[in-house]
């Protein structure tokens, strides 16, 4: 068996990268210093990586030229980069939009002739259309709402939370249904939904309150109704869409013998955790349902700008213990934003792997870029999650299967020792230098 190790560090700021070879020979009894890799034990299958599509990131990406733009495409969607091969996309306006807008605002055209897709087409579009053109076929997307227009709510604006009244939950599920219907009359693939993002939460921005009772209600009684009406039900439904440390209360309170045929698995944030282990508790309980990871960033109001290493670190140590816990898909945030982390309407600003200076005419790659880099080009779509053991809790450590074989073991040490391990594999195994503050991703070809 022959070993591919590819290495990134960070020294000075600068990016450090290398490639080492090495081969694999008869185990001797080795003990200390260990990471045992079992492929016989097998778990979810993954299909992919992604990010998100947004006003925000389609007005920035207009003000690149071409040669920019085909740097930024190329890099997350070309099958020898990035590898991307999802897109989520806000239904009506989020933080990550311009300002507020709403497909329709009228509450007397009940029959919807009022309904425009005219900001989408404006600058989500556009991006969407050049990625598929790159591409060479549709992008698989998942849907999102961040809150039903104002007239739907019960405080009477976007903002500040309120929930949907209850006169308007067959109006609220038309609309989602049409907005489906609309995307995919255009070419676009809309796979699968989340019924709506961070329902806890009481933003500044765009936001909107269902407690468990009232999600599982408007699935069960108006969202899946309609999207049986409307031919919609191979559209796959997500629950949740929020972070981690209420996921398995969620899934418990809403997946039931009537709703269980419904929804196909749960979406999640990262902002307040790790909660690995709720993850597991998830898949555990209810092994027949997805979990994915909807959405992540490094907010400038909690995280530092410019601590670009420990920023990526944490997406990197965040993946890992996602995987392994049972995670079969990755949308990241933003694909793109300008100098500032936004434009946000709100000010809430944040990180993403590419920024571009737009006084400058500069595109900007972060650090996060490369750390993500070794996760969606080397887990290919497909792939599924195999056993392991690790020596010490120190480095993180996930192992997957591709569908040519291949094996994928990526080793994140976060720390400023060196270590010294041994992989081992199938009675053999071969040595491997880990220096500090880097991440490793080792391809095995038997």
């Amino acid at each position: 068996m022959n070993l591919k190790c590819v290495v990134t560090r960070f020294l000075n700021n600068k990016k450090n990268e290398f490639v080492q070879y090495m081969k694999f020979i008869k185990d001797n009894g080795v003990e200390h210093k260990v990471i045992n890799i079992y492929p016989n034990m097998r778990y979810q299958t993954f299909e992919g990586f992604g990010g998100a599509l947004t006003e925000s990131s389609g007005y920035v990406y207009s003000k690149m030229d071409k040669k920019q733009k085909h740097q930024l495409i190329s890099t997350y969607f070309d099958e020898d980069n990035m590898n991307y091969r999802l897109a989520r996309i806000h239904l009506d306006s989020c933080d990550f939009s311009l300002g507020h807008y709403e497909a329709m605002s009228d509450k007397e055209d009940i029959n919807m002739y009022s309904f425009s897709l005219k900001r989408s087409e404006k600058y989500i579009f556009p991006l969407v259309d050049d990625v598929q053109k790159y591409m060479g076929r549709p992008i698989e997307i998942m849907v999102s709402p961040w809150s039903p227009p104002a007239f739907m709510k019960t405080n009477g604006e976007r903002n500040h939370g309120g929930s949907l009244k209850e006169e308007y939950k067959e109006f609220w599920a038309r609309y989602l249904c049409k907005y489906i219907v609309e995307f995919r009359n255009r070419g676009y693939n809309v796979k699968r939904m989340s019924i709506q993002n961070e329902p806890r939460a009481v933003q500044i921005w765009d936001s909107c309150i269902y407690s468990a009772k009232e999600e599982k209600e408007f699935l069960r009684d108006y969202l899946y109704p309609e999207m049986i009406k409307n031919n919609l039900t191979d559209v796959e439904i997500f629950i949740w869409d929020h972070n981690k440390e209420r996921i398995f209360e969620r899934a418990c309170e809403i997946i039931d013998e009537d709703t269980n045929h419904m929804i196909t698995g749960i979406a999640f944030h990262w902002y307040s955790g790790d909660h690995f282990e709720a993850l597991n508790l998830v898949n555990e309980k209810f092994p027949d349902k997805k979990l994915i990871l909807s959405e992540a960033c490094i907010e400038y109001s909690h995280y530092s700008k410019e601590d670009r290493l420990f920023n990526a670190q944490r997406y990197a140590h965040d993946i890992i213990g996602n995987l392994n816990n049972g995670m079969s898909a990755f949308y990241d945030w933003n694909i793109l934003l300008d100098e500032n982390g936004g434009p946000n309407h709100v000010g809430n600003c944040c990180d993403a792997p590419f920024l571009y200076d737009i006084q400058e005419g500069k595109l900007i790659e972060r650090k996060t870029l490369s750390y993500i880099k070794h996760f969606s080009h080397y887990i290919k779509p497909g792939a599924v999650r195999i056993g392991y053991s690790k020596y010490t809790d120190a480095l993180d450590v996930t192992a997957f299967e591709n569908p040519d074989k291949s094996i994928v073991l990526i080793i994140l040490n976060r720390f400023s020792d060196d270590f010294q391990t041994s992989i081992r594999l199938y009675e053999e195994y071969t040595n491997l230098f880990i220096p500090s503050e880097s991440i490793i991703t080792c391809v095995i070809n038997r």
